[in-house]
């Protein structure tokens, strides 16, 4: 990985690329520290203290400290991740979406513009429930004008991440989104280390669960790299064909079956789908606020089972989901009969796309099992022991899977330019 550095940051346009990329990434880092207006920050440590860590503590990971801070990042881009995750669903169930999806670039622009739109809708419901609810108490602000301002700041501040995402993936290098969600973990994940190592110090935890944790940790990093890079080669032959004096085809290949080609994101939409009876929870009072945090959040008695099922069911449901949307085996098998090729032992047509589906739901089943794992690994520990650790599995494999993701691009740009040189 750190050759593939060396190398791209020795081209010029791959290292204006990346320095685009950190440019922006420092951006998002300078606003994260930029306060929202109307904000006592003393009331909000207050309120990080009395709410629990479940819910607080994962979002605030997940945007590197805006939360709580309360910057002007402080809903980051998880509205929009949350209307990605609806839009979606919905394009499986409605036929106009799915109609959309099947357009090529110009209708996936069109999906991008609704999911858009639906983002900033869920910020604003997001903004004025965190306002007028969740930091009610920490709010300054008096009269309509001013609490607008604290919302419209908030608004815009996920508008602007969302674009500032969107520059990346255009001019920079790697998955904007990602790498925006990556660099708030990275910001926090030394903070977190140094608080565990202090509750042994003082005690309050064990050091055999410290090292347990460290172990996870670097299990985490190894079995994500495995599960980044293994693959199923399906062999595929090409049948000879004479046209006039000359032989085509007659060559042999093969179709890469990644085991995650998913990569980060069942584990970031499960995730953020998990957030939500939490954040309904924080945001009202009564019994279902009480039903909910019982049952359906990790400070509950039963609620902890209950998150550590149904988390694991999502992420093999949108392992799952996301390969479903991205190999397809139908098309697949088009491509290989057109083009006269065949898998040895398989006939063409249906035969191939029912043998591809098979493959790929057991080598998906893999994928997301493993997943599933080891964000669980970390939860149960946590819930053992006093260490603060509850989100650390999710944060390292998205950071795991974003780093080799972003490589793998580079990678790409590099062997892209390597073409065009030869062609030139």
């Amino acid at each position: 990985m750190f050759k593939t550095l060396r190398d791209a940051w020795k081209v010029k346009e791959i290292r204006n690329k990346i320095l685009f990329t950190l440019f922006c990434l420092f951006i998002f880092r300078l606003g994260s520290h930029i306060p929202a207006p109307f904000i006592d920050k003393s009331q909000i440590a207050k309120i990080f203290e009395s709410a629990g860590q479940s819910v607080l503590g994962f979002l605030d990971l997940m945007a590197g400290g805006s939360l709580s801070n309360m910057s002007i990042f402080a809903m980051n881009i998880y509205p929009y991740i949350t209307a990605s995750i609806i839009i979606q669903l919905l394009t499986v169930a409605i036929p106009k979406l799915e109609e959309l999806a099947k357009e090529g670039e110009e209708g996936r622009r069109k999906l991008n513009n609704i999911t858009r739109v639906t983002g900033v809708v869920l910020a604003l419901i997001q903004s004025m429930g965190t306002v007028f609810g969740l930091y009610s108490k920490a709010v300054t602000a008096t009269g309509f004008i001013q609490n607008s301002l604290i919302i419209i700041t908030l608004v815009a501040g996920t508008s602007f991440l969302v674009w500032l995402g969107d520059r990346i993936t255009e001019n920079g290098v790697g998955n904007g989104i990602s790498l925006i969600i990556f660099v708030g973990i990275v910001a926090r994940l030394p903070e977190t280390l140094m608080k565990n190592f202090r509750l042994a110090q003082a005690g309050v935890t064990s050091w055999i669960a410290v090292i347990i944790y460290l172990l996870i940790m670097v299990a985490i990093v190894a079995f994500v790299v495995i599960i980044q890079e293994g693959e199923r080669r399906v062999p595929v032959q090409y049948a000879k064909r004479v046209v006039g004096r000359r032989v085509y085809g007659g060559q042999a290949t093969h179709i890469p079956i990644k085991v995650n080609m998913a990569s980060v994101m069942p584990v970031i939409f499960a995730s953020t789908f998990m957030q939500i009876p939490a954040t309904i929870a924080l945001f009202s009072k009564g019994g279902f606020a009480n039903f909910l945090h019982n049952w359906l959040t990790q400070d509950g008695k039963f609620g902890f089972w209950i998150y550590l099922i149904i988390n694991f069911v999502l992420i093999v449901f949108f392992t799952y989901f996301y390969n479903a949307i991205q190999f397809n085996t139908v098309e697949y098998a088009k491509n290989i009969q057109s083009q006269g090729g065949f898998i040895p032992g398989i006939r063409p047509g249906k035969p191939t796309s029912q043998f591809l589906s098979r493959t790929v739901n057991r080598i998906t089943f893999i994928g997301g099992l493993a997943l599933a794992i080891l964000s669980s690994l970390p939860l149960l520990l946590s819930h053992f022991s006093n260490l603060d650790v509850a989100f650390q599995g999710t944060g390292m494999i998205i950071v795991v899977g974003v780093a080799l993701e972003t490589v793998q691009q580079i990678e790409a740009q590099m062997t892209m330019r390597h073409y065009k040189g030869f062609l030139g």
